[in-house]
This record gives C-alpha cells, structure tokens and sequence, in this order.
C-alpha cells in the first residue's frame, strides 16, 4: 500500500489519522446533507419513509406533462392559472381562516380543481365548507370485513364510477380511511356491499348498515371543481403502488399544466428544501445568488493549479533545489544532474531513465516549466 504515500502524504504508507479524518468529514457532511433534504412529517412530500409522500412528489415531477409547485404560502395560488391547475391538500394540520382561506376559494371559483384528501380530521372540512363544497368526510373508521388487503381496516373499494378521473382505475386500496357524505356530489369510488363505520374494536355482530359507502367524490363548484377523498394514505408511500391508488391519483391531475401540493397549513419542509423553494421564489434573491457564484467562479479561475514539476520540485530536498529558487545569499550550492537523478530514482522507482533525465533538464530551466510535458 506504499502508493498511497503520495497521494495522502509524504511517507512511503497510507497516513491513516487523515484518512479516518477525511471518512468522518464526509460521513458528517452526508448526514447534515440527508437531515437538511428530507423530513419525518407524516404525509410529507420528503418524507422518504414509509408515512411519507415522497413518491407522489416524484411522481409529479417526472411528469413532462404538467408543472409542479410546492407551495408553503396561498399567496402562491395567484401565480399559476386556476382553470389550468389542479390543487392537492393532503390531511392538514392548522384550518384555512381569513386570507388564506379566501385565496383557496377564489382559485376554485375561477375554475380551479381542489382535491382534499381528509379522514379524522376537521380543518379539511372546514376547507371545503370554505370553498362551498357540500361532500365531507364523515370522521368515523371504515371497516371491511369481507374485501380488505391486510385487514378490515385496509378495506379494498371496487365500486368505481366510469369517469374521466377513474380511467384504467378498477379499486382503491384504503389504510384507516373514512367515508365520506357525499351530498349532491359525484360518487367516483365507493366500497364493497360489506362495509360499516365505527371504531375498531367494535364487533361485526353488532353491526346492522353493512352497505357501500362513499370514499371519493367530484363535484362542481362555481366554475371549477371539488374532489374529496375519505383516506389521504392514498398518498404515503406505503399505499401510492397499491392498486389501483398511483392511476387513480393521477388520473385527478391529467387534464392539467399545473399541480399545485399545498403545504402551507402543514408541519415546515425541511430547511434546504425552504431555502432552494426561497430562492426560487424571489428573483432578487436568484440575482444575488447568481452574482455570487459568477464572483466565486471567476476567483478560483484565477488561482493557477499547481503543475506536476513543482509538485516533483517540492519533494526534492532544498540543496536539490535550482539556485535560482533559493536565497542567493545563503551559499549553499545544489546538487549536480548525477545526485539529482539518484535522488528522483530513489523517489520514483516506477520512472524509467527517460523521464527521469526529462524532469533534471526541466529542473535546470525552471522558467520554461510551463511548456514540459511532465
């Protein structure tokens, strides 16, 4: 392992304090670099695990067809083309009150798509009574004895409406959803014939309303539309590649340019991610940056790369060193060709005699370094 020694020091071995040091720097900056790109937020869109919404975001992104904005203000709703958009608000934490609240049913008023997707919550349907929706969720665990994927909890819904939202979707598969009071809305999907609501210890032989029950609707508002859906685990990754959940979500947004994932009444994206979203919302801050990284360029362009003969010169003992660069006033006098050329054989044994007398010459014309070849 001799070879290492020119690479990571002086000696003839691997330096192994550095290497270890090197190992830890880069283990630490990969680490701050993951905690700063990514998030533990149930539904979050990066939140890579498996409460995460990770795939959905990519999903959308990948997609050539349409544009995709995270958005973290409602403000934000005024910057795209409501009747071109189809907005996504997954499970939020906080209700949309006052200004907030106005700009999400003015986006749907001027035709724009909202789908809200809620279970046990109330601040999603507080959004849609906002916006003049009439479905909402009911609030109460939907169960499935008879037709579920890993349980009656998980119930599998394969009551699908023909529709232009459901094409190429044949079920739903559910993670702890709700139905959902349809009102005058649409019914897109609904469960099995098998289905009731309560909690989870309740026991079937209780139960007297097993019957199908509503878990996504559409319906208009104003000039645009309202879609409601009774389980946001759709969106997780542990369920997306569930049948058929990616179809059916995508089939909300295919008639769109633009997709909007709100998270604005949500936990914070993580901080790089705010930062990057920052940056590309503010064009002084894109000015500023760019101006910065024009400067940096042209700062470490003007730092000269040290050539392979002045690495060779810097490892020759001082003595071997051409007169000219040395204190002419010391004295000392250099080494002849003969001792320099045992020395660089010494040094570089895998140097055939060739180079080695190509490098002295070099030595002995240190202004014309520039146009040798080593």
């Amino acid at each position: 392992m001799s070879w290492h020694g020119g690479v990571l020091g002086d000696g003839d071995g691997v330096e192994w304090p550095r290497v270890l040091l090197l190992a830890l720097a880069v283990t630490v900056v990969v680490a701050l670099g993951t905690a700063a790109a990514t998030s533990s937020t149930a539904f979050g869109p990066y939140n890579p695990s498996w409460d995460g919404s990770s795939d959905f975001r990519q999903d959308v992104e990948t997609d050539s067809t349409v544009e995709r904005h995270l958005v973290r203000d409602t403000a934000q709703y005024d910057r795209v083309p409501a009747n071109d958009t189809v907005a996504f608000v997954i499970a939020p934490d906080e209700r949309y009150d006052g200004a907030d609240a106005e700009r999400v049913r003015e986006f749907v008023a001027d035709g724009g798509t909202l789908v809200v997707l809620e279970n046990f919550g109330d601040s999603g349907n507080a959004l849609l009574s906002t916006v003049g929706a009439e479905a909402r969720a009911d609030g109460q665990l939907l169960r499935d004895e008879r037709n579920h994927f890993r349980g009656p909890t998980m119930p599998v819904a394969t009551n699908v409406t023909d529709h232009r939202s459901t094409t190429g979707v044949d079920q739903l598969t559910l993670n702890y959803a709700t139905a959902v009071e349809p009102g005058n809305a649409t019914v897109l999907v609904g469960t099995s014939e098998f289905a009731y609501l309560g909690p989870e210890d309740d026991d079937l032989d209780e139960q007297d309303d097993l019957r199908s029950y509503p878990v996504a609707t559409v319906e208009n508002v104003s000039e645009g539309q309202v879609v409601v859906v009774g389980d946001p685990s759709i969106s997780i990754n542990a369920m997306y590649d569930e049948p058929d959940n990616t179809a059916f979500v995508r089939g909300l947004y295919a008639d769109a340019d633009h997709v909007i994932i709100d998270r604005s009444h949500d936990a914070a994206v993580p901080p790089l991610t705010a930062t990057l979203l920052t940056i590309r919302n503010s064009p002084l801050l894109q000015l500023l940056v760019g101006a910065l990284s024009i400067g940096l360029v042209g700062l470490l362009s003007r730092s000269r790369t040290r050539s392979p003969l002045e690495t060779v010169r810097s490892r020759l003992p001082m003595q071997s060193q051409p007169s000219d660069d040395r204190d002419s006033t010391s004295g000392a006098p250099g080494l002849s060709d003969t001792e320099r050329a045992e020395y660089l054989r010494r040094r570089y044994p895998e140097w055939d005699e060739e180079r080695v007398q190509r490098v002295i010459t070099a030595l002995n014309h240190p202004r014309s370094e520039d146009n040798t070849d080593e």
